[in-house]
């Protein structure tokens, strides 16, 4: 089981760039199914950028993939500092159903960063 921290402003499509995220829908997903755990509201707002990123990441909840439309470079440095890998979307919209179920199938024949992943996960249980 992975965890999986979506940018999204209508909880249907990621559509929302890292930084400027206003909620992040929490997701867990197997080889054969996915659900929704949470909704974390990403808000509150922050003097300087570097606050505003260790916010942002503290809002990820512990996730192990965060899926968005943007993310610069020094955000996604930090997200991977912070051992969750950090996945942009081929579009402006897109539905999260679909990513999960790429996410899903991907797990069955994972590239080496998602096998990563899903070691260190059954290596923490």
């Amino acid at each position: 089981m992975i965890k999986i921290a979506i940018a999204s402003t209508d909880g249907i499509n990621v559509n929302q760039h890292f930084g400027w995220c206003q909620a992040f829908y929490i997701y867990q997903v197997t080889k054969s199914s996915f659900s929704h755990i949470k909704t974390i509201d990403s808000s509150e707002e922050k003097d300087t950028e570097g606050d505003k990123l260790e916010y942002k990441i503290s809002c990820l909840d512990n996730s192990d993939i965060v899926y968005v439309t943007q993310i610069g470079p020094k955000a996604a440095g930090m997200v991977q500092n912070a051992g969750i890998y950090p996945m942009k979307s081929f579009m402006d919209e897109e539905p999260i159903e679909k990513v999960l179920m790429a996410i899903q199938k991907m797990m069955n024949t994972p590239p080496l960063w998602l096998k990563r992943i899903m070691v260190q996960k059954v290596n923490n249980e």
